[in-house]
């Protein structure tokens, strides 16, 4: 071979760290392809340690549909992340490496610290929207971090903003990593009149386990079991309605609310309906859309007009 030794134990390297993203005891071969991701991943981690001083991060928004009535339930917050080579990018491009290199404690903040501002905000504008809640994502890391639960105070302080407009949502890892810790986590959150939600719901273990000893409030189900986004006929209905069905059900015994995530279709929405979810959000209803963009959509609401489509 003509590559330097340098470069080989570089690509060694690389080719280890892939494995381990893999799962134990393998082994991979190095490629061109790994060294290019290996790249972009570094620039990625450079540009993500200044971002958040720079003000790089922004939200976008998209809403919760009450399906007993058509009318607008709530938001998720989104985070994007407005960088000055890449244009926006989405949370998919970075979010697994805020992940492993902790920065998404400090990004989760900010995302926690914006999304109760904005709420507050709109709650102060639309005279009826005083019980319009918002969704916020949180990672296991930063679940667990030193001081979550004030965290969450003093956000919701810094703007005057009541707990019972915020929803948690979490996944089935959140509870796996360190079970005991979460437990007294979510607890102190709910004591705080915080509601919590489980995403992704049947993605996962999916242990009910979980529903009997931590303090949920509601179920997700995944856009997997929801979306056609690969199937042709734009009439299609549920990809998974049995599967849909039992975790509706399952959700109704234990008097718990559920969204459905991914609805594209007039028709899945109206099985979802038949079905009794309560919720539902996707591209039928909106993609997520700026600040300026959801407050046109709240007017709608408050109007007492139906939610626009904003597709």
């Amino acid at each position: 071979s003509d590559d330097r030794p340098e470069d080989v134990l570089r690509n060694a390297d690389i080719a280890m760290y892939r494995a381990k993203e893999l799962g134990k005891k393998r082994y991979e071969m190095f490629t061109p392809d790994m060294l290019t991701n290996a790249v972009t991943r570094l620039e990625v981690e450079t540009d993500l340690a200044r971002a958040l001083e720079r003000e790089e991060f922004c939200l976008f928004y998209q809403p919760i549909i009450s399906l007993h009535d058509g009318s607008l339930w709530g938001f998720e917050a989104l985070v994007r992340w407005q960088h000055p080579r890449r244009g926006l990018v989405n949370p998919d491009q970075f979010i697994s490496i805020a992940e492993e290199n902790g920065a998404i404690v400090a990004i989760g903040e900010w995302i926690l610290r914006e999304a109760c501002r904005q709420l507050q905000l709109w709650r102060a504008a639309f005279a009826n929207a005083h019980d319009l809640r918002m969704n916020v994502n949180v990672s296991a890391k930063q679940l667990t971090a030193p001081g979550f639960a004030r965290t969450v105070e003093s956000a919701l302080s810094a703007c005057g903003l009541n707990p019972d407009g915020v929803n948690v949502e979490i996944t089935e890892s959140v509870l796996m990593d360190d079970a005991d810790h979460a437990q007294s986590i979510l607890a102190q959150l709910r004591q705080m009149a915080l509601h919590i939600h489980l995403d992704d719901f049947g993605t996962g273990y999916s242990s009910l386990a979980y529903l009997r000893d931590f303090p949920i409030d509601a179920l997700k189900i995944d856009r997997s079991f929801v979306s056609n986004s690969n199937v042709s006929n734009s009439n299609a209905g549920l990809t998974s309605i049995e599967i849909v069905r039992a975790i509706i059900a399952l959700a109704q015994s234990l008097s718990l609310a559920v969204t459905a995530e991914g609805i594209e279709t007039d028709e899945q929405r109206v099985q979802l309906q038949a079905l009794g979810c309560t919720h539902g959000q996707g591209y039928y209803f909106s993609r997520p859309v700026d600040a300026s963009k959801a407050s046109g959509l709240i007017a709608g609401y408050v109007n007492g007009a139906p939610v626009q489509q904003t597709r």
